[in-house]
């Protein structure tokens, strides 16, 4: 089956008010990695402000995810909300990145750019959207169907939600961190889902991407110990087909090599001394 999505046209860049504290990397080529993984009372406080105002910019988006709208539509609005609530887009400059969140169609793993796509009936569509605002970024995204979803879609995209969940509830101080992707993995496998290796949960705080890795699969190399105080994100992509992606020329975009459709969900979660807490809950 053919790769069925083309890029579009993109729009200007989006205006972001001088009033809003930009992250450090804006108008740099690489981001400063690295911080601690366990958050202080205080960072963690602010982490939750920034990941519920994620979280309710991802359900305002997702309200507008219908057949006959452009993903430049969506950005927008997902733009629009966190501009007026006083946080700064992450993606946006993110990298070299040139919208305010991502929209991944169909086949699109992870990382699609908005542009003058129009979605159809029966699309399946990912909105990841990040808030960086109180010097703390907060990272979450969900996949929406569009009109009329064919069974297989939908069934995958409630999978996925699910495998995530348990991803999150696998997660409890002590463990080691390949829990989290033996457990997704192996619920994947019962429906013969592929599970993505190469794009994977990441720590989060006052940078965007700390350089910790939550793998989704089984990866015996993930022992970090769970700490209570860490704070990271669980974001499991997985597809109805090979797990083998090409990237488009635009350096982002990433399709599964045979066409066929995968989605993905994401929380950003806090260990707590019990268990865990999800972050970006509206």
């Amino acid at each position: 089956m053919a790769t069925l999505l083309n890029p579009g046209r993109l729009s200007p860049t989006r205006h972001v008010p001088n009033s809003i504290i930009r992250p450090e990397y804006i108008g740099k080529k690489h981001p400063t990695l690295g911080e601690v993984e366990v958050k202080d009372a205080d960072t963690i406080a602010r982490m939750r402000v920034a990941c519920r105002l994620a979280a309710q910019a991802l359900e305002e988006v997702g309200r507008n995810v219908r057949p006959g709208v452009t993903t430049d539509y969506l950005d927008q609005v997902g733009h629009d909300f966190l501009v007026s609530h006083g946080a700064y887009p992450s993606t946006l400059g993110y990298r070299g990145y040139p919208k305010s969140l991502c929209t991944s169609l169909n086949e699109v793993i992870c990382h699609g750019i908005p542009d003058d796509t129009v979605i159809s009936d029966g699309d399946i569509v990912n909105i990841d959207i990040t808030a960086y605002i109180g010097g703390v970024h907060g990272d979450t995204n969900a996949t929406f169907l569009a009109g009329d979803v064919a069974e297989d879609s939908r069934l995958l995209v409630e999978r996925t939600h699910e495998a995530m969940m348990r991803g999150i509830r696998a997660v409890k101080p002590g463990r080691s961190l390949n829990v989290v992707g033996r457990v997704i993995e192996s619920y994947a496998k019962r429906f013969g889902y592929g599970v993505v290796r190469d794009f994977t949960g990441h720590g989060i705080g006052t940078t965007f991407h700390s350089g910790l890795i939550v793998p989704h699969y089984d990866d015996p190399d993930a022992t970090r110990t769970i700490e209570t105080g860490m704070t990271f994100t669980i974001e499991p992509m997985l597809t109805l087909g090979t797990i083998g992606y090409d990237v488009w020329p635009d350096g982002w975009t990433a399709v599964t090599r045979d066409g066929k459709r995968t989605a993905q969900f994401e929380h950003t979660i806090l260990v707590t001394e019990d268990g865990h807490e999800i972050l970006t809950l509206p």
